[in-house]
Protein backbone atom coordinates (compact mmCIF):
# COMPACT_ATOMS: atom_id res chain seq x y z
CA UNK A 1 0.00 0.00 0.00
CA UNK A 2 3.28 2.57 0.61
CA UNK A 3 4.36 1.90 -2.14
CA UNK A 4 1.21 2.63 -4.56
CA UNK A 5 0.83 5.83 -2.55
CA UNK A 6 4.07 6.80 -2.47
CA UNK A 7 3.25 7.23 -6.72
CA UNK A 8 0.56 10.05 -5.79
CA UNK A 9 1.83 11.99 -8.73
CA UNK A 10 0.64 9.01 -11.17
CA UNK A 11 -2.78 8.54 -13.05
CA UNK A 12 -5.83 8.77 -11.38
CA UNK A 13 -8.86 6.34 -12.85
CA UNK A 14 -11.87 8.13 -11.53
CA UNK A 15 -15.40 5.71 -12.14
CA UNK A 16 -19.17 7.58 -12.11
CA UNK A 17 -21.89 5.06 -12.37
CA UNK A 18 -24.93 5.68 -13.00
CA UNK A 19 -28.51 3.54 -13.44
CA UNK A 20 -27.48 3.48 -17.50
CA UNK A 21 -24.32 4.18 -17.72
CA UNK A 22 -20.75 4.35 -16.63
CA UNK A 23 -18.47 7.68 -17.00
CA UNK A 24 -14.86 7.77 -16.40
CA UNK A 25 -11.91 10.01 -16.78
CA UNK A 26 -7.95 9.56 -16.60
CA UNK A 27 -6.22 12.41 -14.60
CA UNK A 28 -2.34 13.70 -14.23
CA UNK A 29 -1.77 16.33 -11.78
CA UNK A 30 -1.07 19.49 -13.83
CA UNK A 31 0.06 22.65 -12.83
CA UNK A 32 -2.94 24.11 -11.13
CA UNK A 33 -5.58 21.05 -11.53
CA UNK A 34 -6.00 17.45 -12.23
CA UNK A 35 -5.54 17.08 -16.09
CA UNK A 36 -7.53 14.78 -18.11
CA UNK A 37 -5.46 12.45 -20.52
CA UNK A 38 -8.93 10.65 -21.45
CA UNK A 39 -12.22 11.07 -20.72
CA UNK A 40 -15.55 8.60 -21.91
CA UNK A 41 -18.42 6.84 -21.53
CA UNK A 42 -20.49 3.11 -21.96
CA UNK A 43 -24.26 4.46 -22.36
CA UNK A 44 -27.09 2.26 -22.95
CA UNK A 45 -26.15 -0.25 -20.50
CA UNK A 46 -28.68 -2.88 -20.09
CA UNK A 47 -30.17 -2.21 -23.41
CA UNK A 48 -29.57 -2.68 -27.45
CA UNK A 49 -28.64 0.44 -28.28
CA UNK A 50 -25.24 1.02 -25.77
CA UNK A 51 -22.47 2.87 -27.01
CA UNK A 52 -18.57 3.51 -26.24
CA UNK A 53 -17.08 6.71 -26.51
CA UNK A 54 -14.01 7.71 -25.69
CA UNK A 55 -11.79 11.27 -26.07
CA UNK A 56 -8.38 12.81 -25.78
CA UNK A 57 -6.85 15.33 -23.62
CA UNK A 58 -8.34 17.99 -26.01
CA UNK A 59 -11.72 16.34 -26.54
CA UNK A 60 -10.78 14.68 -29.70
CA UNK A 61 -12.31 11.46 -30.33
CA UNK A 62 -10.41 8.42 -29.80
CA UNK A 63 -13.35 5.38 -30.41
CA UNK A 64 -16.91 5.61 -31.21
CA UNK A 65 -18.62 2.49 -31.76
CA UNK A 66 -21.88 0.83 -30.45
CA UNK A 67 -21.43 -1.51 -28.04
CA UNK A 68 -23.89 -3.29 -25.68
CA UNK A 69 -23.25 -4.19 -22.41
CA UNK A 70 -25.08 -6.03 -20.11
CA UNK A 71 -23.94 -4.56 -16.57
CA UNK A 72 -21.44 -2.00 -15.29
CA UNK A 73 -19.09 -4.13 -14.64
CA UNK A 74 -19.77 -5.38 -18.12
CA UNK A 75 -18.86 -1.71 -19.37
CA UNK A 76 -16.08 -1.04 -17.07
CA UNK A 77 -13.93 -4.36 -18.42
CA UNK A 78 -14.75 -2.71 -22.30
CA UNK A 79 -13.50 0.52 -21.10
CA UNK A 80 -10.38 -0.98 -19.27
CA UNK A 81 -9.22 -2.82 -22.37
CA UNK A 82 -10.05 0.71 -24.36
CA UNK A 83 -7.64 2.48 -21.58
CA UNK A 84 -4.87 0.13 -22.31
CA UNK A 85 -4.94 1.06 -25.59
CA UNK A 86 -4.34 4.66 -25.63
CA UNK A 87 -2.63 5.26 -22.34
CA UNK A 88 1.07 4.14 -21.15
CA UNK A 89 0.52 3.37 -17.51
CA UNK A 90 -1.90 2.08 -15.35
CA UNK A 91 -4.00 3.52 -12.66
CA UNK A 92 -2.28 4.48 -9.61
CA UNK A 93 -4.92 4.96 -7.82
CA UNK A 94 -9.23 4.41 -8.99
CA UNK A 95 -12.10 6.69 -7.42
CA UNK A 96 -15.41 5.62 -6.95
CA UNK A 97 -18.64 7.67 -7.36
CA UNK A 98 -20.78 5.82 -4.41
CA UNK A 99 -23.72 7.29 -4.14
CA UNK A 100 -23.86 6.98 -0.22
CA UNK A 101 -22.26 4.68 2.30
CA UNK A 102 -25.28 4.70 5.02
CA UNK A 103 -25.10 6.35 8.68
CA UNK A 104 -21.19 5.48 8.80
CA UNK A 105 -19.26 6.68 6.19
CA UNK A 106 -19.83 10.19 5.60
CA UNK A 107 -16.53 11.54 4.33
CA UNK A 108 -14.38 10.34 1.12
CA UNK A 109 -12.12 7.96 2.14
CA UNK A 110 -9.48 4.76 0.78
CA UNK A 111 -11.61 1.53 0.74
CA UNK A 112 -10.52 -0.93 3.15
CA UNK A 113 -12.19 -4.40 4.13
CA UNK A 114 -13.63 -2.37 6.90
CA UNK A 115 -15.51 0.22 4.23
CA UNK A 116 -16.52 -2.61 1.81
CA UNK A 117 -18.08 -4.41 5.29
CA UNK A 118 -19.52 -1.46 6.41
CA UNK A 119 -20.79 -0.74 2.81
CA UNK A 120 -22.60 -4.11 2.57
CA UNK A 121 -24.43 -3.47 6.08
CA UNK A 122 -25.62 -0.02 4.37
CA UNK A 123 -27.10 -1.94 1.58
CA UNK A 124 -31.12 -1.74 2.83
CA UNK A 125 -30.23 2.46 2.90
CA UNK A 126 -29.93 2.45 -1.10
CA UNK A 127 -30.66 -0.93 -2.48
CA UNK A 128 -30.52 -0.15 -5.93
CA UNK A 129 -26.87 1.42 -5.50
CA UNK A 130 -24.81 0.05 -3.08
CA UNK A 131 -24.70 -3.27 -4.56
CA UNK A 132 -23.62 -1.50 -7.96
CA UNK A 133 -20.95 0.37 -6.42
CA UNK A 134 -19.94 -2.95 -4.48
CA UNK A 135 -19.59 -5.17 -7.79
CA UNK A 136 -17.72 -2.04 -9.63
CA UNK A 137 -15.23 -2.04 -6.96
CA UNK A 138 -14.64 -5.86 -7.52
CA UNK A 139 -14.29 -5.76 -10.94
CA UNK A 140 -11.92 -2.80 -10.68
CA UNK A 141 -9.60 -4.77 -8.20
CA UNK A 142 -9.46 -8.06 -10.75
CA UNK A 143 -8.36 -5.52 -13.23
CA UNK A 144 -6.02 -3.19 -11.63
CA UNK A 145 -5.02 -5.18 -8.64
CA UNK A 146 -2.36 -2.54 -7.77
CA UNK A 147 -4.16 0.51 -7.87
CA UNK A 148 -5.49 2.13 -4.42
CA UNK A 149 -9.55 2.39 -4.38
CA UNK A 150 -11.08 5.48 -3.05
CA UNK A 151 -14.81 5.81 -2.48
CA UNK A 152 -16.17 9.52 -2.81
CA UNK A 153 -19.41 9.44 -1.44
CA UNK A 154 -22.34 11.33 -2.67
CA UNK A 155 -23.78 12.75 0.33
CA UNK A 156 -20.89 13.53 2.12
CA UNK A 157 -21.11 17.49 0.88
CA UNK A 158 -24.07 17.37 2.89
CA UNK A 159 -22.85 16.37 6.25
CA UNK A 160 -22.70 19.97 7.12
CA UNK A 161 -26.41 20.65 6.84
CA UNK A 162 -28.50 21.53 10.39
CA UNK A 163 -30.53 19.35 12.59
CA UNK A 164 -33.47 21.44 11.56
CA UNK A 165 -32.94 20.19 7.65
CA UNK A 166 -31.80 16.93 8.71
CA UNK A 167 -34.41 15.71 11.16
CA UNK A 168 -37.74 14.23 9.46
CA UNK A 169 -40.73 14.45 12.06
CA UNK A 170 -40.48 11.23 13.21
CA UNK A 171 -39.42 10.04 16.73
CA UNK A 172 -36.12 10.34 17.83
CA UNK A 173 -35.37 6.49 17.66
CA UNK A 174 -35.85 6.48 13.81
CA UNK A 175 -33.42 9.53 13.13
CA UNK A 176 -30.83 6.99 15.52
CA UNK A 177 -31.35 4.10 13.37
CA UNK A 178 -30.09 6.56 10.23
CA UNK A 179 -33.30 7.98 9.29
CA UNK A 180 -32.51 10.81 8.22
CA UNK A 181 -32.14 13.54 5.10
CA UNK A 182 -28.69 12.75 3.43
CA UNK A 183 -28.82 14.47 0.26
CA UNK A 184 -26.49 13.81 -3.17
CA UNK A 185 -25.66 14.79 -6.17
CA UNK A 186 -22.85 15.94 -3.49
CA UNK A 187 -19.54 15.34 -5.75
CA UNK A 188 -21.35 17.46 -8.88
CA UNK A 189 -22.01 20.62 -5.97
CA UNK A 190 -18.66 20.02 -4.68
CA UNK A 191 -16.99 20.39 -8.14
CA UNK A 192 -19.17 23.83 -8.62
CA UNK A 193 -17.36 25.14 -5.17
CA UNK A 194 -14.21 24.04 -6.53
CA UNK A 195 -15.28 26.08 -9.94
CA UNK A 196 -16.23 29.54 -8.39
CA UNK A 197 -12.80 29.22 -5.57
CA UNK A 198 -13.17 32.08 -3.51
CA UNK A 199 -15.86 33.67 -6.00
CA UNK A 200 -18.40 32.36 -4.51
CA UNK A 201 -20.82 34.41 -3.07
CA UNK A 202 -22.20 34.16 0.54
CA UNK A 203 -25.57 32.76 -0.41
CA UNK A 204 -25.95 30.42 -3.27
CA UNK A 205 -28.73 27.74 -4.81
CA UNK A 206 -27.24 24.54 -7.21
CA UNK A 207 -29.61 23.28 -9.23
CA UNK A 208 -28.24 20.20 -10.87
CA UNK A 209 -30.49 18.36 -13.32
CA UNK A 210 -30.69 15.71 -15.40
CA UNK A 211 -32.69 12.00 -15.33
CA UNK A 212 -31.76 12.93 -11.56
CA UNK A 213 -32.51 16.15 -10.21
CA UNK A 214 -31.61 18.01 -6.80
CA UNK A 215 -31.21 21.59 -5.46
CA UNK A 216 -29.14 22.81 -3.08
CA UNK A 217 -29.13 26.06 -0.73
CA UNK A 218 -25.44 27.01 0.14
CA UNK A 219 -24.21 29.53 2.71
CA UNK A 220 -20.40 30.50 2.98
CA UNK A 221 -20.04 27.14 0.35
CA UNK A 222 -21.29 24.76 2.76
CA UNK A 223 -24.53 23.08 2.21
CA UNK A 224 -27.53 23.70 4.15
CA UNK A 225 -30.52 22.39 2.87
CA UNK A 226 -31.21 20.05 0.07
CA UNK A 227 -33.98 18.48 -1.89
CA UNK A 228 -33.02 15.11 -1.64
CA UNK A 229 -33.41 13.30 1.45
CA UNK A 230 -32.73 9.14 3.18
CA UNK A 231 -32.58 7.78 -0.72
CA UNK A 232 -31.92 9.99 -4.52
CA UNK A 233 -35.89 9.02 -4.44
CA UNK A 234 -36.86 11.95 -2.69
CA UNK A 235 -36.95 16.02 -3.68
CA UNK A 236 -38.43 17.34 -6.62
CA UNK A 237 -40.60 14.76 -9.66
CA UNK A 238 -37.48 13.36 -11.90
CA UNK A 239 -37.40 11.67 -14.90
CA UNK A 240 -38.80 8.65 -13.75
CA UNK A 241 -38.70 8.78 -9.76
CA UNK A 242 -41.42 10.29 -8.22
CA UNK A 243 -39.91 12.82 -6.09
CA UNK A 244 -41.49 13.56 -2.50
CA UNK A 245 -45.00 12.51 -2.03
CA UNK A 246 -47.92 12.98 0.59
CA UNK A 247 -47.62 9.70 2.49
CA UNK A 248 -51.03 9.11 2.66
CA UNK A 249 -50.38 7.70 -1.40
CA UNK A 250 -47.84 5.13 -0.35
CA UNK A 251 -50.20 4.44 2.44
CA UNK A 252 -53.35 3.95 -0.64
CA UNK A 253 -51.29 1.73 -2.66
CA UNK A 254 -49.99 -0.47 -0.02
CA UNK A 255 -53.48 -1.14 1.12
CA UNK A 256 -55.58 -0.85 -2.01
CA UNK A 257 -53.34 -1.71 -5.11
CA UNK A 258 -51.77 -4.20 -2.43
CA UNK A 259 -47.93 -3.65 -3.61
CA UNK A 260 -45.25 -5.27 -1.94
CA UNK A 261 -42.33 -3.71 -1.14
CA UNK A 262 -40.29 -4.70 -4.44
CA UNK A 263 -43.47 -3.39 -6.93
CA UNK A 264 -43.26 -0.04 -4.89
CA UNK A 265 -39.89 0.55 -5.18
CA UNK A 266 -40.21 0.01 -8.97
CA UNK A 267 -43.22 2.30 -9.36
CA UNK A 268 -41.40 5.09 -7.64
CA UNK A 269 -38.22 4.92 -9.14
CA UNK A 270 -38.67 3.72 -12.46
CA UNK A 271 -41.96 4.20 -13.32
CA UNK A 272 -43.04 8.06 -11.65
CA UNK A 273 -41.88 11.84 -12.82
CA UNK A 274 -42.15 12.29 -16.16
CA UNK A 275 -42.24 9.72 -17.27
CA UNK A 276 -45.53 8.60 -15.62
CA UNK A 277 -46.92 12.22 -16.27
CA UNK A 278 -46.34 12.09 -19.83
CA UNK A 279 -47.25 8.70 -20.28
CA UNK A 280 -44.32 6.98 -21.14
CA UNK A 281 -41.71 9.35 -22.00
CA UNK A 282 -38.31 10.83 -19.71
CA UNK A 283 -36.06 12.15 -22.39
CA UNK A 284 -36.46 16.32 -22.23
CA UNK A 285 -35.54 16.44 -25.72
CA UNK A 286 -37.89 13.67 -26.95
CA UNK A 287 -40.62 15.80 -24.30
CA UNK A 288 -39.71 19.31 -25.72
CA UNK A 289 -40.63 18.23 -29.26
CA UNK A 290 -43.64 16.76 -28.36
CA UNK A 291 -44.54 20.30 -26.94
CA UNK A 292 -44.16 21.66 -29.82
CA UNK A 293 -46.23 19.40 -31.11
CA UNK A 294 -48.86 20.21 -29.04
CA UNK A 295 -48.76 16.99 -26.92
CA UNK A 296 -50.69 18.21 -23.79
CA UNK A 297 -49.18 15.85 -21.40
CA UNK A 298 -45.67 16.28 -22.47
CA UNK A 299 -46.67 19.52 -21.37
CA UNK A 300 -48.30 18.66 -18.07
CA UNK A 301 -44.71 16.91 -17.56
CA UNK A 302 -42.61 19.92 -17.98
CA UNK A 303 -44.55 22.57 -16.60
CA UNK A 304 -44.83 19.88 -13.26
CA UNK A 305 -40.79 19.83 -13.21
CA UNK A 306 -40.23 23.22 -13.99
CA UNK A 307 -42.63 24.46 -11.54
CA UNK A 308 -41.35 22.18 -8.87
CA UNK A 309 -37.69 23.64 -9.33
CA UNK A 310 -38.60 27.23 -9.63
CA UNK A 311 -40.39 26.62 -5.67
CA UNK A 312 -37.66 25.53 -4.53
CA UNK A 313 -35.95 28.35 -5.71
CA UNK A 314 -37.59 30.73 -4.08
CA UNK A 315 -37.90 28.69 -0.61
CA UNK A 316 -34.30 28.44 -0.32
CA UNK A 317 -34.20 32.21 -1.70
CA UNK A 318 -36.34 31.99 1.78
CA UNK A 319 -33.57 30.07 3.86
CA UNK A 320 -31.07 32.40 2.89
CA UNK A 321 -32.08 35.19 3.22
CA UNK A 322 -31.78 35.92 -0.88
CA UNK A 323 -29.43 34.52 -3.27
CA UNK A 324 -26.45 36.04 -5.24
CA UNK A 325 -25.87 33.28 -7.37
CA UNK A 326 -28.42 30.44 -9.38
CA UNK A 327 -25.97 27.95 -10.47
CA UNK A 328 -28.07 25.77 -13.07
CA UNK A 329 -26.14 22.35 -14.08
CA UNK A 330 -26.86 18.78 -15.35
CA UNK A 331 -28.23 17.75 -18.72
CA UNK A 332 -31.22 19.53 -18.33
CA UNK A 333 -29.57 22.37 -16.46
CA UNK A 334 -27.16 23.06 -18.93
CA UNK A 335 -28.79 22.41 -21.98
CA UNK A 336 -32.42 23.11 -21.42
CA UNK A 337 -33.08 27.07 -22.02
CA UNK A 338 -36.53 26.61 -21.73
CA UNK A 339 -36.47 24.75 -18.20
CA UNK A 340 -34.27 26.93 -17.13
CA UNK A 341 -36.67 29.90 -18.30
CA UNK A 342 -39.86 28.33 -16.97
CA UNK A 343 -38.17 27.62 -13.60
CA UNK A 344 -36.88 31.58 -12.83
CA UNK A 345 -40.30 33.19 -14.13
CA UNK A 346 -41.35 35.55 -11.99
CA UNK A 347 -38.87 35.79 -9.20
CA UNK A 348 -37.17 39.00 -9.82
CA UNK A 349 -39.76 40.13 -7.31
CA UNK A 350 -37.80 38.74 -4.64
CA UNK A 351 -34.39 40.11 -6.19
CA UNK A 352 -33.22 36.41 -8.76
CA UNK A 353 -32.32 39.12 -11.73
CA UNK A 354 -30.66 37.32 -14.95
CA UNK A 355 -26.99 38.97 -13.83
CA UNK A 356 -27.45 35.64 -10.74
CA UNK A 357 -27.85 33.28 -12.85
CA UNK A 358 -25.05 30.83 -14.53
CA UNK A 359 -24.88 28.08 -16.23
CA UNK A 360 -22.12 25.86 -15.39
CA UNK A 361 -20.89 22.03 -16.73
CA UNK A 362 -20.50 19.96 -13.94
CA UNK A 363 -17.34 18.04 -13.48
CA UNK A 364 -17.78 14.92 -11.19
CA UNK A 365 -14.95 12.74 -12.55
CA UNK A 366 -12.48 15.60 -12.59
CA UNK A 367 -13.56 15.75 -8.88
CA UNK A 368 -13.94 12.70 -7.80
CA UNK A 369 -9.47 13.03 -8.94
CA UNK A 370 -8.83 15.89 -7.08
CA UNK A 371 -10.15 14.10 -3.83
CA UNK A 372 -8.01 10.71 -4.25
CA UNK A 373 -5.05 13.03 -4.71
CA UNK A 374 -5.41 14.94 -1.62
CA UNK A 375 -6.23 11.59 -0.23
CA UNK A 376 -2.77 10.30 -0.98
CA UNK A 377 -1.18 13.21 -0.30
CA UNK A 378 -2.22 13.78 3.02
CA UNK A 379 -1.50 9.96 3.94
CA UNK A 380 1.90 10.51 2.61
CA UNK A 381 2.58 13.22 4.88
Amino acid sequence: MANELARKDGPILAINSGSSSVKFGIYLPGATDEEPLLTGSADGIGRDNGSLRIRSSDGKPLLERDCIHESQSDALNTLATAIREHTESAPVAIGHRVVRGGPNLSRHQIITPQVLDQLRLATHFAPLHIPQALSLIATAESIFPSAVQFACFDDAFHRTIPEIASHFPLPHRYFDEGIRRYGFHGISYESLVHHFGAKLPKRAIFAHLGNGSSLCALRNGMSIDTTMGLTPTGGIPMGTRSGDLDPGVILFLLRNEKLSADSLEELLNHQSGLFALSSGESDLKTLEERVRSGDPKARLALDVFAVSVRKTIGAYMALLGGADLLVFTGGIGEHSSSIRAAATDGLEFIGLTVDKIQIVPTQEEQQIARRCREIMIKMMN
